[in-house]
């Protein structure tokens, strides 16, 4: 164990932020998952243990992630570019139905499914950090540049956006923060942003599930509409979160978990926020806050562009993915159908995020080796922008 500890490096606040958030899930899936395992015919227990493997083995991802130099994921992006491109496309071929959207895959022989969205997010975000810093000598050319990265995140929009729109513009989104910190032209920048609104415009009109977007944007809209089967989800998740007053219920102690479509999931933050109050509800919201904080000051003092790019992608989307299922839960936006990053009860998703966690951790590692290095040095601070591609 002690060996262990030792090679265990990078950012100790972020450490801290995934234990808290894992003890956070353990206790808020159990509590949540009551009414799921009636509907099996099992115990709770048993459901909780399940998870609770997918927290030890998403530990164990993140910390050989973490001891792998995250330049060597510079050459996997591009393998996993290969591989999520045909992904997508057999996943909305092929891929399991649920509420009329194919979102998953069956992995061969385990009896898990896993969304396909989860990888390209990887694959994506990994790409662009890449390509951005091979191309910083040439960032505004438009045929060696612009046109492979617009390219790539318009094609990765339109194949998640499918089927899963939500997670198609926050993965958009995201990547436009990375190509503002990539030195991209705000005129190119303009133009993958038209090229992603008409894409939204087509998905949103024309799309497979145009009726269920254009249903779950009026009845956000249109306050008149609730208590009706449309607002359903977002009544009992006010009535969780206005029930759980300051201190909360204590754990357990749930009623709406019953009657919520998905607690341990979607609205697994209403659950929180019933049972520990609205202190519990701001304690989640402070780590994730405090989260991309920390992957600020990754990003401001990594020695690579590659590194400071990899961990600013990554974290915005981990944060933004947060930010939207809490919003979502408190009735700020429309229903969207995303976990909440390490909490939610997800199986596969809990994997790829510790792979994220991973990651970040391998960029904040190679931080602090050269900050140890370079002390009592005169080094300047490097700029992300005059960095060798991959030096």
């Amino acid at each position: 164990m002690k060996a262990i500890l030792n090679q265990t490096k990078g950012d100790r606040w972020i450490w801290l932020i995934i234990i808290l958030l894992s003890l956070i899930s353990v206790l808020a899936v159990y509590s949540a998952t009551g009414t799921l395992a009636y509907k099996r015919g099992v115990g709770s227990e048993s459901l909780m243990f399940k998870h609770l493997i997918f927290i030890v083995f998403g530990f164990v991802l993140i910390y050989f992630a973490h001891l792998l130099n995250y330049r060597y994921y510079a050459g996997i992006s591009k393998v996993l570019m290969v591989i999520t491109i045909p992904l997508l496309l057999y996943t909305l071929l092929f891929g399991s139905n649920v509420n009329d959207a194919s979102r998953w895959i069956a992995i061969p022989g385990t009896g898990l499914t896993f969304q396909t969205s989860d990888l390209a997010k990887l694959a994506l975000i990994t790409f662009l950090a890449r390509t951005l810093t091979k191309k910083q000598e040439n960032i505004k050319d438009v045929k060696t540049s612009f046109i492979p990265i617009m390219g790539s995140v318009c094609l990765v929009f339109i194949l998640i956006g499918l089927a899963n729109l939500s997670t198609a513009l926050m993965l958009f989104g995201v990547s436009i923060l990375i190509l503002l910190i990539g030195r991209i032209s705000m005129k190119q920048i303009a133009i993958v942003c038209v090229g992603g609104a008409a894409l939204l415009t087509i998905l949103v009109l024309f799309g497979p599930r145009r009726e269920t977007y254009k249903s779950r944007i009026k009845a956000y809209f249109n306050p008149e509409m609730q208590h009706s089967d449309k607002t359903f989800q977002q009544d009992q998740s006010k009535i969780a979160i206005a029930s759980g007053g300051i201190m909360g219920k204590g754990p357990g102690n749930s009623t709406q978990r019953n009657f919520l479509p998905h607690p341990y999931s979607d609205f697994i933050f209403a659950i929180i926020v019933e049972e520990y109050g609205m202190v519990g509800g701001v304690t989640v919201v402070l780590l994730y806050m405090l989260l991309m904080y920390r992957i600020t000051k990754i990003v401001t003092q990594a020695p690579k562009a590659f590194g400071a790019l990899l961990a600013a992608g990554l974290g915005f989307s981990l944060t933004i993915q947060a930010l939207a299922n809490m919003a979502v839960a408190v009735n700020l936006f429309p229903v969207t159908g995303v976990p909440l990053p390490l909490v939610s009860m997800g199986g596969t998703s809990i994997l790829f995020t510790s792979v994220a966690f991973g990651i970040i951790l391998s960029v904040s590692k190679d931080v602090e080796e050269y900050k140890l290095e370079n002390k009592g040095s005169k080094a300047e601070k490097v700029i992300i922008g005059e960095i060798p591609a991959l030096a």
